[in-house]
């Protein structure tokens, strides 16, 4: 009898153990696959309509009762300069409590399968990259940061100068004002990503308030605009959409608003005569048929000398290999409008509270690269961007924003 109730005592701990045993597991299976951008505080987002005012004080709440997190699992923050207030000490202990991304990320916060495909990119160095530039073991301040890229990427259209474009026919395709004379002078910009976290973010009205927007490739605006906005200023294309059938590039009447830009990716540092022989995706009869079609819209090629600058500095402000393959086009976007604005506020480029596995807005296919990278060196531009960041972490924990002086108010 003694034998039988110690036998079902043991069954009953056995028992015990196998339910923890599997809600610790189930747990882990929904925990995120990038610990840096992922809070105790994301019970916050609800099926509830958002509102702004409500969700920060419910943040609130929810840091009080959990604490503070330790420093070590933060990036950097604003410091607060002065006497603080009991207002004030409360927002630093808010900002303290998010995760927000982590500037100094590295490819050790991959996945097994993303850190494998950054390992064959790296082996196959499709574009012959030959990087021969420091890499800065110590890391410039984001005002030197602002300095490298404003003096050593050149952002530019192709022009009837540029060697093979030189021909009479190119010249009744190529814009005759430059980008520049084109936009004018801007002020505040937005640069609004295609991440699915943009879903549900009510940050419609907050993006067409900007002077300028630049979106990218096919993102839709049509029934979407409460989140992302209708304004179209930009629009920053591939050359792989410009080429393939399937997007409908020449009869998408989306396309036919604002102006248009379209890149293709180089051999590392090539000369314009080289890539116009053989370019990653031969565009060129494609961009002639809709200047055919459409006279009037401004439409511009990236000289791709540009991506292979900015590549450069993306390199030498990281301690390790990044992938030999060109920016991806939210980098080269940003790059694009400091350019041409006073300020840059980038939306759902570094990770919100909403961060998800949906790649786009618009569609329902998951895949954790499109946060992280894969082709396109992203994890790096990510910590670059959140280097050069002049808004707070509060902006991008909530908003998923991130604010960018434009060039001409850097001063070097």
């Amino acid at each position: 009898m003694v034998h039988m109730n110690v036998l079902k005592k043991l069954m009953c701990v056995l028992v015990v153990i196998l339910v923890a045993l599997t809600i610790c597991l189930w747990r882990e299976t929904r925990r995120s696959y990038y610990v840096p951008f992922k809070t105790e505080i994301d019970d916050l987002q609800t099926s509830e309509k958002w509102n702004p005012r409500k969700s920060q004080g419910l943040f609130r709440e929810a840091a009080g009762e959990l604490g503070e997190i330790p420093k070590t699992w933060l990036g950097n923050h604003n410091k607060v300069k002065g006497s603080i207030s009991g207002t004030a000490e409360k927002s630093k202990k808010v900002t303290d409590s998010m995760k927000v991304w982590d500037k100094d990320s590295s490819s050790r916060n991959l996945i097994p399968r993303l850190q494998k495909v950054r390992k064959n990119y790296l082996s196959m160095n499709k574009y012959n990259v030959t990087y021969k530039g420091d890499m800065n073991a110590a890391k410039l301040s984001p005002e030197k940061l602002l300095c490298q890229l404003r003096d050593r990427v050149n952002v530019t259209m192709i022009q009837g100068s540029d060697g093979p474009f030189g021909t009479s026919e190119w010249q009744r395709y190529l814009p005759g004002k430059s980008l520049s004379e084109t936009v004018g002078h801007l002020g505040r910009c937005a640069v609004v990503s295609s991440a699915g976290s943009l879903r549900s973010s009510h940050l419609g009205r907050e993006i067409d308030s900007h002077d300028a927007v630049l979106r990218f490739n096919g993102a839709p605006i049509r029934g979407f605009q409460e989140d992302v906005g209708q304004k179209t200023t930009i629009r920053l294309v591939n050359s792989q959409l410009v080429t393939v059938e399937e997007q409908q590039f020449l009869v998408e009447a989306l396309y036919n608003t604002g102006i248009l830009i379209v890149w293709d990716p180089a051999p590392y540092h090539a000369e314009i005569h080289e890539w116009y022989k053989k370019p990653d995706y031969n565009f060129f009869e494609s961009y002639k048929l809709y200047r055919s079609t459409h006279p009037e819209q401004p439409f511009y090629i990236l000289n791709p000398k540009m991506q292979w600058q900015l590549w450069d500095i993306l390199q030498e402000n990281s301690l390790e290999q990044i992938q030999p393959n060109p920016p991806s086009s939210g980098m080269l976007g940003i790059v694009i409008m400091m350019t041409l604005c006073d300020e840059v506020d980038v939306y759902e480029f570094l990770p919100s509270k909403r961060q998800t596995d949906i790649c786009h807005y618009y569609q329902k296919f998951h895949d954790r690269a499109c946060t992280m990278g894969a082709y396109h060196p992203l994890l790096f531009e990510k910590n670059l961007v959140k280097r050069i960041n002049q808004g707070t972490d509060e902006d991008i924990y909530i908003h998923g924003k991130a604010t960018l002086p434009g060039f001409r108010n850097v001063h070097c």
